[in-house]
């Protein structure tokens, strides 16, 4: 019975961490906001302590700020952070895909194409107008970068892609709004690259891919 009710609490806590994260990078709780514990609590139904463990694991994510006896917020937003995630992404990414090019069998091909199929179905219905599938887009969008790289064999590396790609995403959600057949196209051709194991055009993409995200979320003035 002990060890139910640990595998219990251990589950909820994990839940109630992926939902603050994502409340984060989603902007629900926007760069700079106190997060005042009491109302947090009631909110992700969850205990105090265990709340403050999870801000204390987001602080190692750079999405929380801890203030010491203030409690904590969140991590703001900046022109300067940005710029540094673009280029660690970069650097992530783009070395991630040779390990995996190298590497990848039938089944991270097969990975790939699934991915993508479904990234490209959530980008038809933002394209014709359904804003609400933003979510959605945000979720595949992870789904198929991942896949293109998940033949890397470094669960480190995907491990700080993972983060720092979170933490870029944010930046696009603040933007609040999706960069239109650009996108859509650049990950056309991502695929296609990918497929066929060209390393050097690939990774040509995704500097190219990156850069005009940065472009475009500079362009809101959501950011100072």
């Amino acid at each position: 019975m002990l060890e139910r009710v640990g595998e219990t609490a251990e589950t909820i806590s994990d839940i109630v961490f992926r939902q603050v994260k994502q409340d984060i990078i989603a902007g629900v709780l926007p760069p700079g906001a106190k997060i005042k514990l009491e109302q947090a609590k009631e909110h992700y139904s969850i205990s105090v302590s265990s709340l403050r463990e999870i801000l204390s694991r987001l602080t190692t994510e750079n999405l929380v700020i801890a203030e010491g006896q203030r409690g904590f917020e969140v991590s703001p937003a900046s022109r300067r952070e940005l710029m540094e995630l673009a280029d660690l992404r970069i650097v992530l990414e783009t070395h991630a895909m040779g390990l995996a090019f190298a590497s990848g069998d039938l089944e991270w091909e097969g990975r790939i194409v699934a991915a993508h199929h479904k990234l490209a179905a959530a980008e038809r219905r933002l394209l014709a107008g359904d804003a609400s599938r933003t979510v959605d887009w945000v979720r595949c969008d992870w789904e198929f970068h991942h896949s293109i790289v998940s033949a890397c064999n470094s669960t480190t590396l995907m491990s700080n892609l993972s983060s720092v790609f979170d933490r870029f995403l944010r930046y696009h959600m603040l933007a609040e709004s999706f960069r239109g057949k650009a996108v859509v196209d650049d990950h056309k051709v991502l695929f296609e690259l990918a497929l066929a194991r060209d390393v050097e055009g690939a990774r040509n993409i995704i500097r190219r891919h990156v850069e005009s995200g940065v472009e475009h979320v500079l362009k809101s003035n959501r950011i100072f």
